[in-house]
């Protein structure tokens, strides 16, 4: 079945299609930044959008990459999460009703807690807007890795936009207590 005169493809299957591993969404999470930076690009073909903004179209572009069929039962990947820092980076308008920023906490937390090996369930489950965080996400710092904690603690430094549901979850759920005291500092100084 074809779009109708003036109404785009399907663009997802051109992105998406190509998603064969974690590495493959990581690669398409950077198109869609580019989209964000620039208002240009597959992600962004068939509507309006401004550069440096975040519609939902972006974020269910990015809900679509972390779900596609090939990864959906893997954990986020460092690559990804790193992906999702920059495109929460690139947009300094957003009209998304908080939908980049449930899926931004998510998979950080999801990539933590399964570096830390920690069970997670599935992306579908674990990233659903219906799901809520706390309901799979470690309830306890024991066993969460302090690598991994300070890897989000350093993205997280000097960015100018804050993730309060990422921060809460880092100081709260995650973990202040498993780092050392004297770490404790650098955590939170990040831009709350």
């Amino acid at each position: 079945m074809s779009a109708p005169a003036g109404m785009p493809t399907e663009p997802s299957a051109a992105v998406t299609s190509k998603i064969s591993c974690r590495t493959t969404a990581a690669q398409a999470l950077t198109i869609v930044r580019d989209g964000v930076i620039t208002g240009e690009g597959p992600t962004t073909k068939g509507r309006i959008h401004f550069s440096r903004a975040l519609d939902a179209d972006d974020a269910a572009w990015c809900a679509r990459i972390l779900t596609a069929t090939a990864v959906e039962h893997q954990p986020v990947s460092r690559a990804e999460a790193e992906a999702l820092f920059e495109i929460n980076d690139a947009a300094a308008e957003r009209s998304d009703d908080g939908l980049f920023d449930d899926l931004f906490a998510k998979a950080v937390v999801h990539h933590a807690a399964s570096a830390s090996g920690l069970p997670v369930p599935s992306r579908t489950v674990a990233l659903s807007p219906d799901t809520a965080i706390e309901s799979w996400a470690p309830t306890r710092a024991v066993g969460v890795d302090t690598e991994v904690l300070e890897w989000i603690a350093s993205q997280m430094r000097g960015r100018r936009r804050s993730n309060h549901t990422l921060m809460r979850l880092v100081a709260t759920i995650v973990g202040a207590a498993t780092l050392p005291l004297t770490q404790i500092p650098n955590v939170f100084d990040i831009g709350m």
